[in-house]
């Protein structure tokens, strides 16, 4: 009588008892990521359970889901306010204005990774990264005094030269470039850094083989560093196009007064009054406001980004 071969199939564990043993010997790991991960979670996913709020009738004085719910009636009143147009336009204008100073950070880098005495190349670093580290309000204050129509360093400048003084922050056609540079200043610096960072990480042999075959700098830039840096420029501008609509309301909120207000009143500071500044605060249609931004970013987002994948094949996702 012939024994029947029997297959032995090797004892396979459990995804339960896999991921155990991970945790186990990675858990020192797992707690370090767990921080963040509960800081995303209590502060960003929790909280969008009161996006609701867009949708109803909120008060403080009922609870979300007791509020009456009224649909897309605050999306709607929204767009069909006599400021909606004003507000779009200003607020799309000040974002491409900023968005057109994208490449001075990236041309900072470039000369800076060029420049060969530590010294000098040490000072320009700091004195253009310090901006940075400025709050808005203490930035703010730097401005009005600088623009000052008085006791300001560009009005003392204009009356030594013959010339009348200026109230800057009373004139419209100022506020976008006073706004926008003094951005520049402040942050050209530091947004530096991330392309510095890219820039370390191109292979000299590249620029010696360029060297040999007789590339001046700006050739070498062209067809080496510009190159080498693109994903980084690609996933950077991808960002900041996915934030068009998000310009911060501290910054304009400060600047603003009543006669610029007709170019100075973007989203952010219309929902901020709107929605905790007001007598009668609207909660609900300042959260319907902010959705519909976040929907909007989110739209530019994606549509960057297919463009981006298609023209150089860097994307997000």
């Amino acid at each position: 009588m012939m024994k029947s071969d029997r297959v032995i199939i090797p004892y396979q564990k459990s995804w339960f008892e896999r991921f155990r043993k991970e945790i186990r010997n990675n858990w020192a790991l797992y707690l370090l990521v767990s921080i963040p991960v509960a800081y995303l979670i209590i502060f960003k996913y929790i909280p969008m359970y009161g996006v609701q709020i867009a949708f109803r009738s909120y008060s403080p004085a009922r609870s979300i889901s007791g509020s009456q719910w009224l649909g897309f009636k605050h999306f709607q009143t929204f767009m069909t306010d006599f400021n909606f147009k004003q507000i779009m336009r200003n607020t799309i204008l000040i974002s491409l204005y900023s968005l057109c100073t994208f490449p001075l950070p990236i041309v900072l880098a470039l000369m800076l990774n060029y420049t060969r005495l530590s010294g000098f190349k040490k000072t320009v670093q700091l004195v253009s990264y310090a901006p940075h580290f400025i709050s808005t309000v203490v930035m703010v204050g730097l401005i009005l005094q600088f623009f000052d129509q008085r006791s300001g360093i560009l009005n003392m400048l204009i009356n030594a030269l013959g010339g009348e003084s200026v109230y800057f922050m009373a004139k419209a056609e100022y506020f976008r470039p006073i706004y926008v540079w003094s951005g520049v200043w402040q942050g050209v610096g530091y947004s530096s850094i991330i392309y510095i960072a890219a820039l370390s990480g191109i292979s000299p042999e590249l620029h010696e083989a360029a060297i040999v075959d007789g590339a001046n700098i700006l050739k070498r830039i062209w067809h080496v560093d510009l190159p080498g840096i693109a994903p980084t420029i690609s996933i950077l501008l991808i960002m900041s196009c996915g934030s068009i609509l998000s310009v911060g309301y501290e910054k304009i909120y400060l600047l603003q007064n009543s006669l610029n207000l007709d170019v100075s009143e973007v989203i952010s500071t219309y929902v901020y009054k709107q929605g905790i500044a007001s007598s009668t605060p609207q909660y609900s249609y300042a959260t319907a406001i902010g959705l519909f931004v976040s929907l909007v970013n989110v739209f530019m987002l994606l549509i960057v980004n297919k463009v981006s994948d298609r023209l150089s094949g860097s994307s997000l996702f």
